[in-house]
């Protein structure tokens, strides 16, 4: 019987890395532009935008004068990273790059899910789900964020401090992996990851200070931004155009963003539902009694689609964030993340159809350009308030109707099946 095992484990894994690799070989033909998708050149953000990026880093400063650079200091080692493979033309050197690491979350989630309660689903979600999103999602550096998050949350399954490090590196490139260390158990690993964490933001936030000027101008330019027309408060004015709101769409901050009547209003209550979603969270954090050694790839899966979905901005390639944190998810097969990663799966799949092949329609505001918005949308809100459910009442002591979460003593480790409160 353990023979037969091995055998379909290994069959399982060569299936899975058989359609990652024709599966990537399709997106790097649409990038390189062998195949043409319809719709916007996903592309000219990396050959116009970073490459212009990267001749100003280059000379010594951060874009100071472009509103589009929205990112903290570290996206610069991200813009900068095609000198790495100086052999090919920046575009080129810079979908290679984003190749290597979608090989690397492969790896490090098939490695994983080769631990005793562990599994391989993880894995085939994420070959699944990157493909989805189309060109984009090698024409942007989220993907090379999101492999900092995925090793950081799967290396601190033993070392909280470096998913301290690794999060704040995260935090760093583009703000978001911060929420990876909402759910580290509480004592012992709080304290080494969170220590860890703001050592390393401090040492890295004060070398960027140090090496090149305007660090932090992205701060101004992110708070200045709008409601994007693919959020979820962007539905209010996709529906209001329908019966004669006379707003319009305006390219600004390098996004299609509405502007008019009442769009300040909506973006401000975007704001606020941001605020209450970090209410939430912190509710939960100080109630949760039970840390299980998914508890934390959970919670930050969970922080993910909050924050993503009561967003001013929902760009396509966002959709990679709560993707590769759901795989994590499902590496462990205590994790009941299961229903919202699938629901995520889906949105992506619907995220491709709205960007970029029927952007047009979402810009016109359309019967299909509102369908697609909102049933994206309302897949992505769906899966939000499932994960937050199945947390609350997988942590919270009581809230599983008839029997109390089971708990361990204090000092427990984080990798065994709970945690000390």
């Amino acid at each position: 019987m353990t023979v037969r095992t091995g055998v379909s484990d290994r069959g399982g894994r060569g299936l899975c890395l058989a359609v990652w690799g024709l599966t990537r070989a399709v997106l790097l033909l649409c990038v390189f532009k062998v195949f043409t998708v319809p719709g916007p050149d996903v592309t000219s953000d990396v050959s116009v935008i970073y490459q212009g990026w990267y001749q100003v880093l280059r000379a010594g400063s951060y874009p100071l004068d472009d509103v589009t650079w929205q990112y903290p200091p570290a996206a610069a080692l991200a813009v900068l990273s095609p000198d790495l493979l100086p052999f090919l033309e920046y575009a080129s050197a810079f979908f290679v790059l984003v190749l290597l690491c979608d090989a690397l979350v492969l790896g490090l989630l098939l490695y994983a899910g080769s631990r005793p309660a562990t599994r391989d689903a993880g894995a085939w979600l994420w070959v699944a789900g990157v493909p989805l999103l189309g060109p984009t999602v090698y024409a942007r550096y989220d993907l090379m964020v999101t492999a900092v998050a995925v090793a950081a949350l799967l290396a601190g399954v033993r070392r909280p401090r470096v998913l301290g490090a690794l999060a704040a590196f995260g935090t760093l490139l583009k703000v978001w992996p911060v929420l990876l260390l909402v759910g580290t158990a509480r004592g012992r690993d709080t304290r080494r990851s969170w220590s860890a964490a703001a050592v390393t933001a401090a040492v890295l936030a004060l070398a960027a200070a140090v090496v090149l000027p305007g660090a932090f101008a992205f701060l101004t330019f992110q708070r200045d931004r709008g409601l994007e027309i693919e959020s979820l408060g962007a539905l209010v004015f996709h529906v209001a155009r329908q019966f004669g709101w006379e707003g319009r769409v305006e390219l600004r901050y390098g996004s299609m963003e509405f502007a008019g009547p009442h769009v300040a209003l909506v973006s401000t209550l975007a704001l606020a539902l941001s605020v209450l979603a970090f209410g939430w969270l912190l509710v939960w954090r100080l109630r949760a009694r039970t840390f299980a050694v998914h508890t934390p790839a959970d919670a930050a899966f969970t922080a993910v689609l909050l924050f993503t979905v009561t967003s001013r901005v929902i760009s396509p390639q966002y959709m990679v964030w709560p993707l590769g944190v759901g795989a994590v998810c499902l590496v462990f097969r205590g994790s009941r993340m299961a229903l919202p990663s699938v629901l995520v799966l889906v949105a992506t799949a619907v995220t491709l159809l709205e960007f970029p092949l029927g952007f047009a329609h979402v810009v016109a505001s359309d019967a299909e350009g509102v369908t697609l918005m909102a049933v994206r949308n309302g897949l992505l809100v769906a899966a939000t308030l499932i994960a937050g459910r199945r947390l609350w009442r997988d942590t919270v002591p009581g809230a599983r109707r008839g029997c109390a979460a089971p708990q361990l003593s204090r000092g427990a480790r984080a990798d065994t099946p709970a945690s000390a409160p």
